[in-house]
C-alpha cells in the first residue's frame, strides 16, 4: 500500500462483516480501513497504490421487470454497458435506490463488497478484472478495502464472468 497506511483500530461493523464472510468462505484475506473514505475507483487506486483498472467496483442494479437485485463487479477503469448486461440478464436494468441497495445487500452505497450480502444476487464479473495479478475490492464501508486475486474473486462470488463494458 502507498503512504496512506491502514488503521490499526478495530474494523467498523460493516467491514467486520466482510472480514467474517471472507473467513467463512475459507479465504485468508485481510480487510483494511483507511484513514479517509475512498468514494471513487481512482481515489481507491491512489490510496492503495495500484492502477484504477485493478479496483473491483461493485454496482447494484434492479431488474426492471422482476425487481431482483443485480450485482455487477466491474473494473474501476470501465463503465457498465447496461444494455449489454440487460441482454445477459434477460431483462432491462433499472437504477437501484439507496434503500433497495441496503435492503438487498446489507450495505450502503459507497462500500458495497463483492461478498457477504443479505441475500443472493444475480452477479456478473467483468472479464477485464481477470488480466490483473491482484485487484482490490470494497469491504462494506467507504474506508474499507481488501486485496485479492481475480482467481479469488471468481472462486468466492457465484457469478458469470462476461464483458460488461461497451
Amino acid at each position: 500500500m502507498s503512504g496512506s497506511a491502514h488503521s490499526a483500530l478495530p474494523l467498523s461493523a460493516s467491514a467486520q462483516r466482510v472480514q467474517d464472510a471472507l473467513g467463512r468462505l475459507g479465504f485468508a484475506l485481510t480487510v483494511f480501513e483507511l484513514a479517509r473514505p475512498v468514494r471513487s475507483a481512482q481515489a481507491a487506486a491512489d490510496a492503495v497504490g495500484c492502477a484504477v483498472g485493478q479496483i473491483a467496483k461493485s454496482i447494484i442494479f434492479r431488474g426492471a421487470t422482476s425487481g431482483r437485485a443485480v450485482l455487477v463487479i466491474t473494473s474501476g477503469a470501465n463503465r457498465v454497458d447496461e444494455s449489454r448486461v440487460a441482454g445477459e440478464l434477460g431483462e432491462p436494468l433499472a437504477r437501484a435506490e439507496p434503500d433497495f441497495v441496503r435492503e438487498r445487500t446489507g450495505f450502503a452505497i459507497g462500500g458495497i463488497p463483492p461478498i457477504g450480502h443479505a441475500g443472493p444476487l444475480e452477479t456478473f464479473i467483468d472479464e477485464d478484472l481477470l488480466v490483473h495479478g491482484e485487484i482490490w475490492a470494497a469491504a462494506g464501508h467507504p474506508n474499507a478495502l481488501f486485496r485479492l486475486t481475480p482467481r479469488d474473486l471468481v472462486a468466492m462470488v457465484p457469478g458469470r464472468v462476461t464483458r460488461v463494458r461497451p
